[in-house]
């Protein structure tokens, strides 16, 4: 299993956890030239469970995201689909 795989996992177990209807979490992986993207899709109710208030929860997932991808020498980038 290739490093992107594990991380696309992660953030799938992730936001799992958060979420009041995980069977609706979605994780696709982009890969464009410039950086690797992630896309989260959740449940339109989960969806401020994911962002948290002012963004904390987003905040804290693109931090465990970019520690987990430090060794990949290129730039993560995790987007919240509404």
């Amino acid at each position: 299993m290739g490093q992107e795989s594990s991380l696309r996992l992660l953030v799938e177990y992730l936001a799992r956890g958060l979420v009041d209807n995980p069977e609706a979490v979605v994780v696709e992986e982009v890969d464009e030239p410039d950086a690797l993207v992630y896309e989260l899709k959740v449940a339109e109710t989960d969806l401020g469970k994911v962002i948290g208030k002012q963004g904390r929860t987003a905040k804290a997932l693109r931090t465990v995201l970019s520690a987990a991808s430090s060794k990949m020498r290129r730039r993560v980038i995790l987007e919240i689909l509404e």
